[in-house]
């Protein structure tokens, strides 16, 4: 998503040519590709993808809506395991329409995974859950901490349910670098992400993620604390931004390359 810009061969062939061994990939470009013709290209240029993004959205209390949101999700945990990706992301949803029970949501979050865990595990999947800004809790995920989202996975096995641990959404919170020290404990953190905080936030706040190093976090602080609680995997670097999305995508994949070297390496 930091490049969607770029058709998916072009992103490949960008990061072949960088140098970069891995991608996370989105379900939306995924299917606009195909699923198998993106697979296959994706291994043939001897990349491997290390996340799929998003699966989620648990919180509906209309049973038809819950049935709907569990099909999708098996469906997402089946295109995970065609792209050979361990990890899918996922978002876990808002306060549904009419309702402030946050409670309740995140125990319908805890009924899902207690379906789908089983299911990924099956199918060599783990189900990482994001903990989003509490900006975000009403209409996107009412899993605002990282020590919210493991009270979640640590109900389940951990080679079922993990965490998604990304800079844009915990950095403001004290008791973060304590909470990745407790899922590193139990092998809970399933992917590592970047991005920066810029202000001011554009309207509508989903698309103001900075490039890093353009905003207020310090990256390699929180580098720090998921390798010293044992995290050796992957590190994505995922931005929503117009503005970046306006200009070259090739530019703008090189130039994270290069923010990465220069601010968290």
């Amino acid at each position: 998503m930091t490049v969607k810009q770029l058709s998916m061969p072009e992103l490949v062939e960008g990061c072949v040519e960088l140098g970069i061994t891995g991608v996370g990939l989105w379900r939306e470009p995924v299917a606009a590709h195909g699923l198998d013709a993106t697979a296959k290209l994706v291994r043939d240029a001897g990349l491997a993808v290390t996340t799929l993004c998003r699966g989620g959205f648990f919180t509906a209390i209309d049973p038809a809506e819950r049935a709907a949101a569990l099909a999708d999700n098996r469906k997402a945990i089946d295109e995970a395991a065609t792209l050979g990706t361990d990890t899918l992301v996922l978002v876990s949803g808002g306060l549904p329409s009419g309702s402030k029970d946050l409670h309740g949501a995140r125990e319908r979050i805890a009924d899902a995974l207690s379906e789908l865990g089983p299911y990924a595990a099956s199918n060599g999947v783990r189900l990482a859950i994001e903990p989003l800004h509490p900006m975000f809790a009403s209409d996107r995920c009412v899993v605002s901490t990282l020590s919210q989202a493991l009270d979640i996975a640590e109900r389940f096995p951990a080679e079922q349910v993990g965490v998604t641990v990304d800079t844009y959404h915990i950095w403001w919170d004290d008791t973060a670098p304590a909470a990745i020290a407790r899922a590193g404990a139990s092998g809970r953190i399933h992917t590592f992400q970047l991005a920066d905080w810029i202000t001011p936030l554009p309207q509508g706040v989903l698309t103001g993620r900075g490039q890093i190093g353009d905003g207020a976090i310090d990256m390699r602080e929180w580098k720090s604390y998921v390798e010293a609680a044992g995290y050796t995997g992957p590190i994505e670097v995922e931005l929503f931004n117009d503005d970046l999305w306006a200009g070259d995508g090739r530019e703008l994949l090189a130039q994270t390359a290069r923010r990465f070297v220069e601010h968290a390496a």
